[in-house]
């Protein structure tokens, strides 16, 4: 069934990459050849020509797409790629633009959508992406990355009025892309991609991958998990909270083997060019990797497929809230929520009993029995995951409407449960913010 899907997932990438190549493809008409003509007089002499405007010097770069990113993330969480277009030897455009350490959506993007302010809580005069487009033009101006002076070892410069970021990053990819040469467009649409995985394996971590695309080239990737409670696996390991190495005898921590796995996607740009060595998903393709390595390839082509995501109006991370006390059923409910870019892509409703039973999987396990004893439509998980399939679908907590005092909705199709407490806690969760290591 995996290998399927995978076949799947390929096929899709292939015709949306086909339709993108063959769109851009155009054939040039054939010339004519004009048919003879009838002899004729010789043609009198022709007049002294008349002298022409000297041409346009031409510019000193070869014409084409040039492109650089960072090979590394600084301190703030951000690495910086610039994208240069020249036409008739001259620079005409700059793209200068930043990808996060957990990849979707790019940091202009981000800025654009007032989610970044440095003005609001850093008193700056400007946003980055106002004062990153001065920038740009600047170059456009100079048409030399190396004609900029800096004011200090940060990289911030006095020749551009309006900014008082560091602009080093800039022109220093700049100057990195220009003598590397064109290297025209990626292969992939611009923006941010994200895939999670179906269901809870027995580990407990349900694997994602994000995606940041620039210039057509995959620029960020973040392979992670989340699980039942809402923590992110790598900010979990980066706590010190995993131990593959402590415990497991690792020869690194699953975050650092994560990384590699990542550095080969970008560096190879196609999640279908990976050798495996087992059914397992073990890979020798690159050094320093020993866990499977499936799940990121494999979610990658499914996010790919999938299309870019818009970015959603909640803050990034996993999200956690539980009843105080257990109820008169016995059970405390609990909800975890996870969001990537935005946007929820993951919810998990249950309850716990004071032997420690998680509800849903006793329930799946056939002990708690609401179709046999209470005459139920569904058992109570089959019900939960339907009211956690339509927060996915709605994105907002507020957009349920009940029918009585005891939570009922018919919102839901196949979902006679109360759910108030479900949405109750959801908010709860979001009120309390984003979980912190």
């Amino acid at each position: 069934m995996r290998s399927f899907r995978i076949v799947l997932l390929i096929l899709a990438l292939a015709m949306t990459l086909f339709a993108v190549v063959g769109c851009a493809k155009e054939t040039e008409p054939v010339a004519q050849t004009p048919a003879a003509s009838p002899a004729v007089a010789p043609a009198p002499a022709a007049a002294p020509a008349t002298p022409s405007a000297p041409a346009e010097p031409a510019g000193k770069y070869e014409d084409g797409i040039y492109y650089a990113m960072d090979e590394a993330f600084g301190s703030s969480g951000w690495k910086y790629a610039v994208t240069i277009t020249v036409e008739g030897g001259n620079i005409v455009d700059v793209d200068w633009n930043g990808m996060n350490v957990n990849a979707g959506i790019d940091k202009k993007t981000y800025d654009q959508a007032g989610r970044y302010n440095m003005v609001k809580f850093g008193g700056a005069q400007a946003e980055w992406y106002q004062q990153a487009e001065k920038a740009e033009a600047y170059l456009i101006k100079t048409q030399d990355p190396t004609a900029i002076t800096y004011t200090d070892e940060s990289g911030h410069t006095d020749d551009i009025a309006g900014v008082s970021i560091h602009v080093v990053e800039m022109f220093e990819l700049a100057e990195k892309a220009l003598a590397a040469g064109p290297v025209g467009v990626g292969m992939y649409e611009d923006g941010a991609y994200f895939a999670i995985a179906d269901e809870y394996p027995s580990s407990g971590w349900k694997e994602y991958v994000s995606l940041t695309v620039i210039n057509g080239r995959i620029a960020a990737v973040n392979w992670s998990a989340v699980n039942k409670n809402g923590d992110d696996k790598k900010q979990y390991d980066k706590a010190g909270k995993y131990n593959m190495v402590k415990f497991g005898g690792a020869q690194a921590e699953w975050y650092q083997q994560a990384e590699k796995a990542e550095a080969h996607l970008i560096e190879i740009q196609n999640p279908t060019l990976v050798n495996y060595i087992d059914d397992e998903g073990h890979t020798d393709d690159f050094a320093g990797a020993s866990i499977h390595v499936d799940a990121l390839f494999e979610l990658a082509l499914e996010a790919l497929a999938a299309g870019p995501v818009e970015l959603g109006p909640y803050a990034d991370g996993g999200y956690y809230a539980s009843d105080d006390a257990f109820g008169s059923s016995g059970w405390k409910s609990n909800v975890s929520l996870f969001v990537k870019d935005g946007n929820i892509v993951n919810v998990y409703w249950s309850a716990v009993n004071e032997a420690g039973d998680d509800k849903k999987v006793f329930d799946m396990e056939g002990n708690y029995n609401m179709v046999k004893f209470g005459g139920a439509i569904d058992e109570w998980y089959v019900q939960a995951q339907r009211v956690e399939n339509y927060l996915l679908e709605t994105q907002d907590p507020k957009k349920i409407t009940y029918k009585d005092d005891e939570g009922h909705t018919d919102d839901i199709s196949g979902a006679t449960i109360h759910v108030n407490d479900f949405y109750a806690l959801v908010e709860k969760a979001f009120a309390a913010g984003p979980k912190k290591y």
